[in-house]
């Protein structure tokens, strides 16, 4: 015979070292000292929400919960330790039991205890980006798989559906149909694919970054006792910047509380912009759906903006249908309206934010505390020029380089070859583009082009030497014919694309053509590159936006040589933007995508080209949830301003094969009532 016996929980008296009601507003300590059970935290921009998640652990711990029966979940082990250091000055006390970290750091942590389990062994690797893709491209040559002669997707782009399909939780046929759309006919060789990769994976004890959260859930889902031990450990779980969790970080959340139900998520739903990496603006939107009773907490005082600034924030979302309504109030003193400026073109937005970042920092504001944003990096091109024509220092904090990308080089190197035949290094970079052709065969080929340019025939680089190339020569369809000679050099499974690649050469060299850069740009994209682009590139579509804007970008200049010079200086000082020291960070504006932005803040924002199709972009009025996440990004912008706020928009824009277009102003401030913004109308004496 055997009997239950209920044991009652104790709890030792609370003797508080925290006056939590003197340090927190009243909508803060609400959300810190909230009874047990599932919470949701709106925290609003400006609001303190690392501030809030910070005396919410101190005060579990104060209430008698042990370190190690919390689980606080962020996006950076950087985020994670400056709270568990705050912790720690808080209360005086070690946090080294609390388990804080990334969602990936934590997986990680997890599986070393339990990956003989599932197929590893415990000492198993962590593949990086550059990792996968080797690991991959041997899975592509096992299967017997030419990417260049099949326009199958590279080892990368395979990697980027494998990537997407994981953290959405979809299959492959779901994630091609959603986000890859020409490659729908390839479902069954990717998904082989996808097998063959998870074995190669078991077989070298290797996991990628995605593995330390799929694996980890497949363990929860799988093994009972170790999701029941896990369930028990993490009597707490806090998520910091729940709105950009995607669905298998939600599935892990739901699946850890399940047992306890005290998940408190903090985020705020108004800056949800990173549905184009998985992230599931539906995690914070249903959070009370999925947990009944839980209880909502709205966090609306801003610390950071004037009060003229969070009206126009308010503004901003106010259209958005899909999002928990709320209020940013601010506790400072009134300032100044924020600006809508109305420029001719993009030069002129370009001239203006110049001028008035140096009318600013005479009125003592340094450079380093003004940013200007963009939808897109392509965006800030003519800025780019101007500062650098006016030798005002800038910092570009947009990711990788503009003119550094592999899409980007490759345009140019077509524009250079035409312009300058001697350029051997443009050259082989659009022979390697052709299927069969690897370093060896692009050096050959290049020595039989570089002698036939010159009406001899080139077998080796000695008979080439010496050689001297009239560049500039007016002679029509030259370089073509030259290719065109040596086509029996090529490799047989190249042979049909040399022919378009001398067809192409043609066009670039008709004299109608030949020299402007914005109409060769054109050419080359619809001569075959933008196919190139599907086959060769992840993000696609953003690939393909940079090189028409580059198009657009190299109407303001009279010659090819020009652009192509502005080219190459641009490129030199967005890499001496990337060296700035901290020393000199004071002497630089920053320049930044929004999405880059999200988290810091400025006294002075300039957010530029804000037109329809531009920001918001035009893929995204397709669809209602793509345009509010446009209007969510817009928010984002809006609230990193401190003191001052310039919404700009040039009237006029040049579109390839329209010409000078009239734009629209974004619908986004159409939204903004007038009596909240002042209008500026630029007037000038100089000619444009």
């Amino acid at each position: 015979m055997s009997r239950e016996y209920q044991l009652d929980k104790f709890n030792r008296p609370v003797e508080l070292q925290i006056d939590y009601a003197g340090e927190l507003n009243e909508q803060q300590f609400a959300a810190v000292t909230a009874n047990p059970g599932p919470a949701l935290v709106i925290a609003g921009a400006g609001a303190g929400k690392t501030r809030t998640l910070t005396y919410r652990v101190a005060w579990l711990l104060e209430q008698g919960i042990p370190a190690n029966r919390i689980l606080l979940l962020t996006f950076t082990n950087k985020a994670a330790r400056e709270m568990m250091r705050r912790v720690s000055d808080l209360l005086g006390s070690d946090m080294s039991d609390l388990w804080g970290g990334t969602f990936h750091s934590i997986g990680n942590r997890i599986l070393r205890r339990y990956a003989e389990t599932l197929g590893w062994q415990s000492d198993f690797s962590i593949m990086d980006r550059d990792d996968s893709k080797e690991l991959l491209q041997a899975c592509l040559d096992e299967a017997k798989i030419d990417v260049k002669a099949t326009r199958f997707p590279k080892a990368e782009v395979v990697g980027d559906v494998l990537s997407m399909a994981a953290n959405k939780r979809e299959s492959i046929a779901e994630t091609l149909a959603g986000n890859f759309s020409h490659f729908q006919h390839l479902v069954s060789q990717i998904e082989s694919l996808q097998k063959a990769y998870h074995l190669r994976k078991q077989a070298t004890n290797s996991m990628d970054f995605d593995d330390l959260l799929v694996q980890w859930l497949r363990l929860l889902r799988e093994n009972e006792e170790a999701c029941a031990f896990y369930q028990r450990r993490f009597q707490f779980v806090l998520v910091d910047e729940y709105q950009d969790t995607n669905q298998l970080q939600g599935d892990l959340i739901d699946l850890l509380g399940e047992k306890h139900r005290n998940v408190m998520v903090v985020g705020d739903d108004a800056q949800s912009i990173y549905s184009w990496r998985g992230a599931n603006f539906k995690n914070i939107l249903n959070f009370p759906d999925r947990y009944p009773g839980a209880m909502t907490y709205k966090i609306e005082v801003n610390y950071r903006s004037t009060p003229e600034i969070l009206s126009v924030a308010n503004s901003a979302i106010a259209a958005n249908t899909q999002q928990f309504k709320k209020v940013l109030a601010t506790c400072r003193d009134n300032g100044m309206r924020p600006a809508v400026v109305s420029c001719s073109d993009a030069r002129e937005q370009a001239m203006f934010i110049a001028q008035r970042a140096l009318e600013l920092r005479d009125e003592g504001i340094e450079l380093c505390e003004m940013v200007v944003l963009y939808r897109s990096h392509f965006h800030a091109l003519e800025l780019q020029l101007e500062l650098t024509r006016r030798n005002i220092p800038f910092s570009i904090t947009s990711g990788i380089r503009f003119f550094e990308q592999a899409h980007i080089k490759d345009v140019a190197a077509w524009l250079k070859l035409i312009c300058n035949p001697r350029d051997e290094l443009a050259f082989k970079r659009l022979a390697r583009m052709l299927p069969g052709v690897g370093g060896k065969t692009a050096d050959k080929l290049w020595w039989a082009f570089h002698g036939a340019v010159q009406g001899k025939s080139v077998e080796t680089p000695e008979l080439g030497a010496g050689v001297e190339v009239t560049s500039g020569s007016e002679e029509p369809h030259r370089l073509a014919r030259a290719l065109q000679s040596i086509g029996q050099s090529v490799p047989k499974k190249a042979r049909v694309a040399w022919a378009q690649f001398s067809a192409t050469v043609s066009q670039l060299e008709d004299p109608a053509i030949r020299g402007h850069a914005t109409e060769m740009i054109s050419l080359i994209l619809a001569a075959g590159y933008e196919e190139y682009l599907q086959e060769n590139y992840e993000k696609f579509q953003s690939r393909l936006d940079d090189v028409q804007q580059l198009a657009e970008f190299a109407r303001q200049f009279e010659t090819l040589d020009e652009f192509l010079t502005q080219l190459a200086l641009l490129t030199n000082v967005e890499a001496e933007a990337e060296k700035a020291t901290v020393e000199d960070d004071h002497e630089r504006i920053n320049l930044s995508t929004i999405h880059q932005a999200k988290g810091l803040e400025f006294k002075v924002v300039f957010v530029l080209m804000l037109c329809d199709g531009l920001f918001p972009s035009h893929r995204s009025l397709d669809t209602t949830e793509g345009e509010e996440e446009e209007r969510r990004l817009f928010y984002v912008a809006v609230t990193r301003a401190k003191d001052e706020l310039y919404l700009c928009y040039p009237l006029m824009r040049y579109i390839a094969g329209s010409g000078d277009m009239m734009q629209l102003p974004s619908r986004f401030l159409s939204e903004i009532p007038a009596e909240q913004v002042e209008e500026w109308k630029l007037h000038s004496d100089l000619p444009f």
